[in-house]
């Protein structure tokens, strides 16, 4: 596996000192965000697919460092009930695809998306089936919007050589392992799963055991925890509305950087379910706990990291080529 970060986190820094940046912190890969709330700082669509000098001058950023780029990602709703933004989204959505095809990048990471009703201006996340306009809701946002959409798009990436990860998160569809296993499977191999546990973990779901589950749909993975908050989860449950930065000492969970949520153990669980299930790529760090400032985040991720990821698989065990004592 390769130690990796969504870059957005330096945003406001250049390409080229992001990079010099982050290779001293040993890190191998960059998540580059390409549109959408992850913004597009260091990786511009609409720049790099019409302009072959800007295109060649972000290439040459690399030169200097063993980086690769994991994924491009442009996390929106793509099926916004308002068509204007639906059209904007899905054609960020298309140019992320086109730009990671001429770039040799394998994936693209976004949300699944949230309709709303037909004729409605707002997403309407369905999470329980009573009333039954609830249940009817939930069907008609599968069978007319979801499932429709992304069996395109999901072919669009596979014709330019792409996969598509999405990232399970409440507030959108695919939320949990069945909702992505359900839309795969309704649509289209190059659609699996950008898993990070951070959006699971507060719903009380094990983490290796939502790995195992998804196996080889995980394209790619998030390094990000949560904390629940058992204080809160007690008097209140665990869906939390509430503002992240305003509220945080009052909300029921918390996104945290890796080891302020779970152990160093549980941590080593998940690489080595990883290994089981044969996922080799990059585990790219998601800096958003609202503790930290973005260095002191990255760089105790960083460290917690490098001694959880296990960076080579070994080899085949026999007597031949294990020590023993005699």
């Amino acid at each position: 596996m390769k130690l990796g970060v969504l870059t957005a986190l330096y945003s406001d820094r250049s390409l080229a000192e992001t990079l010099a940046l982050l290779d001293k912190k040993g890190i191998q890969a960059v998540e580059l965000g390409a549109g959408g709330v992850v913004g597009s700082a260091h990786c511009d669509p609409d720049v790099l697919l019409n302009n072959e000098q800007e295109l060649q001058k972000f290439k040459d950023t690399f030169k200097p460092y063993e980086i690769i780029i994991s994924a491009l990602a442009c996390h929106e709703n793509v099926l916004h009930p308002n068509e204007e933004l639906r059209k904007k989204f899905t054609t960020q959505l298309k140019n992320n695809i086109l730009l990671a095809e001429k770039l040799g990048v394998p994936v693209v990471n976004n949300f699944s998306g949230c309709p709303g009703e037909p004729g409605g201006k707002y997403p309407n996340w369905i999470v329980q089936p009573w009333p039954e306009d609830f249940e009817r809701l939930y069907e008609w946002q599968w069978e007319k919007e979801l499932i429709p959409y992304w069996k395109e798009m999901g072919q669009f990436a596979a014709d330019h050589g792409v996969k598509v990860a999405l990232e399970m998160h409440p507030g959108f569809s695919v939320y949990n392992p069945e909702t992505v296993l359900k839309l795969r499977n309704a649509t289209h191999p190059s659609i699996g799963c950008n898993f990070d546990p951070s959006n699971i973990v507060w719903q009380d779901i094990d983490v290796p055991t939502a790995l195992r589950e998804l196996k080889d749909c995980i394209f790619h993975f998030h390094a990000k925890d949560s904390i629940e908050v058992r204080r809160n989860i007690a008097k209140n449950g665990r869906l939390d509305a509430k503002n992240y930065n305003k509220y945080k000492a009052d909300r029921q969970w918390l996104f945290r950087t890796v080891g302020y949520g779970h152990d160093e153990f549980y941590w080593k669980q998940i690489m080595s379910t990883l290994v089981d299930i044969g996922y080799d790529y990059v585990i790219s760090i998601e800096h958003e706990d609202t503790y930290m400032s973005q260095d002191e985040g990255l760089d105790k991720a960083v460290a917690f990291l490098k001694n959880v990821i296990i960076f080579e698989k070994a080899g085949e065990m026999t007597w031949a080529n294990v020590d023993r004592a005699d």
